[in-house]
């Protein structure tokens, strides 16, 4: 059975928690390096992405998160995780540098900008996901190397690379696994 971590520092950890165990997979909590040893994957879930990186550099996180990365482990980012898993962040903050594409964070607005929207999503066919967005990021400038898998008014609000996945949404907080399905089968 695969085993799952969830960056446990700030956001919908438990949510992530449910997604993962729901899909067939094994999920822990990840707070200290240590906790990624023996991990077939890893997902940083949504929050605040510069306080999360200030948690996550000062428990010494960020060297083996990319050191996990570099393995060829998966890691899906959602939200906040997006933002920390690209190569750069609009306005400069250090970011983990995984998936080659800059962030905008806050991309689409403040907190009462929030939204949901379907999205049709090519390998999930019919019928769409209804995608969940809090002051949500998204990305711009992909290298070749980036498969943009869903946008919003042409905004990349899903991207792959390798063995990173990002979305700039929430899948956690929708009754709706095909993202976690996705990540265990074609990316884990």
């Amino acid at each position: 059975m695969k085993k799952i971590g969830v960056l446990a520092i700030q956001g919908a950890v438990d949510e992530h928690i449910q997604m993962i165990e729901s899909a067939g997979a094994l999920a822990f909590k990840v707070k200290h390096s240590s906790d990624l040893d023996g991990l077939d994957g890893l997902v940083l879930p949504g929050g605040e992405s510069t306080t999360m990186r200030k948690i996550m550099k000062r428990y010494d996180l960020m060297e083996p998160i990319r050191a996990f990365a570099s393995e060829g482990k998966a890691i899906f980012g959602t939200c906040a995780g997006l933002v920390l898993l690209s190569k750069e962040i609009e306005g400069g903050e250090e970011s983990l540098g995984l998936i080659e594409a800059t962030a905008i964070r806050n991309g689409f607005g403040r907190q009462k900008e929030s939204f949901e929207a379907e999205l049709n999503i090519e390998a999930f066919g019919e019928p769409a996901f209804e995608a969940i967005f809090i002051r949500a990021p998204y990305l711009i400038e992909p290298s070749n190397e980036v498969a943009v898998l869903a946008t919003v008014e042409n905004r990349i609000v899903a991207a792959k690379q390798a063995n990173i996945l990002v979305t700039a949404f929430h899948p956690e907080l929708t009754n709706d696994n095909r993202w976690m399905n996705y990540f265990l089968e074609k990316m884990v």
